[in-house]
């Protein structure tokens, strides 16, 4: 038995191999530490808590990333040994792709609206700069179309809403859904910025701004620099959510996608927020009073 263990502990981890065995993980433990050092011993345990958060994270994370995690966790360990474990073991992060989703066409008659952003994505606070987009994702059911606005200051995914089609009213509730969590008001100034697709030029979507005070923002079309936030979060959601990933049906694919936007908001370590997840560093910013968050690390 131990044997057995020993030929697929690093491929498998060996509490997933004894939970199916139905045999003790600390009596194999037991009677392979007689025989080991402290140190191997420890790594033992150190990965399999690296295979628990690697696998709880989307397997998105790489050694720097999950030795963050690990310390998060109360674990006291250098970067160097996760570094050495993971690639031991074969962990790796996912791998972004770097494409560009193209799924918004221009509304020629519309009417120009400018680029307040000009490619400056920063934001000093909350509420200050909005971006959106949308993208299409797929399951066995068919095509879906995901549409998202997330707050440029924190990273934080403020609305969502995922239909089978991607006329406006998809856009515009994912953007009610941001207005009615943050609910800004007109002693501020907020810019949303998208893209010059119709559904952002709309009638509809652009009375919804108004009625909120909110001005709104357009790049161009096919630019991904012009609205390089929300491009660089799709290529981070499909390269998270969708790899290796396949749902029979809408509905499945619907709370796969709750599940991630909570975990992108309350679990994600985003290098950008000084490894903050975006709630926390909305939280962070909260109780400094408003002040200027320092990332020194």
């Amino acid at each position: 038995m131990s044997s057995y263990i020993e030929e697929h502990r690093e491929r498998f981890g060996v509490e997933p191999i004894c939970n199916t065995l139905e045999v003790s993980a600390s009596a194999y433990y037991q009677r392979r530490g007689a025989h080991r050092s402290a140190r191997s011993i420890e790594d033992e345990r150190l990965l399999e808590r690296i295979r628990e958060i690697h696998e709880a994270n989307y397997c998105a994370y790489g050694y720097r990333r999950t030795w963050i995690a690990l310390q998060r966790a109360g674990e006291e360990v250098g970067r160097g040994r996760v570094q050495r474990l993971m690639r031991k073991a074969g962990i790796q992060g996912a791998k972004r792709r770097g494409k560009a989703w193209r799924t918004t066409t221009p509304d020629p008659t519309a009417h120009r609206r400018p680029d307040l952003v000009q490619r400056d994505f920063s934001a000093e606070e909350p509420d200050r700069l909005w971006v959106g987009d949308f993208t299409y994702l797929r399951s066995w059911e068919g095509v879906s179309y995901f549409a998202f606005v997330i707050d440029a200051f924190s990273r934080k995914v403020l609305g969502w809403q995922l239909a089978s089609h991607m006329r406006t009213d998809l856009v515009l509730d994912a953007l009610r859904m941001a207005l009615g969590q943050r609910e800004p008001g007109a002693d501020f100034e907020l810019v949303a910025h998208t893209d010059r697709g119709s559904q952002y030029t709309s009638a509809d979507y652009t009375q919804e701004l108004d009625d909120h005070g909110v001005l709104a923002s357009v790049g161009t079309v096919g630019d991904a620099y012009d609205n390089a936030m929300a491009e660089s979060f799709v290529d981070t959601f499909k390269t998270e959510l969708l790899v290796d990933r396949v749902w029979r049906s809408r509905s499945q694919l619907e709370l796969a996608v709750v599940e991630y936007v909570s975990w992108f908001n309350h679990e994600r370590l985003h290098e950008s927020l000084g490894d903050l997840p975006p709630a926390e560093f909305e939280d962070l910013y909260v109780q400094q009073g408003g002040r200027e968050i320092s990332l020194s690390k």
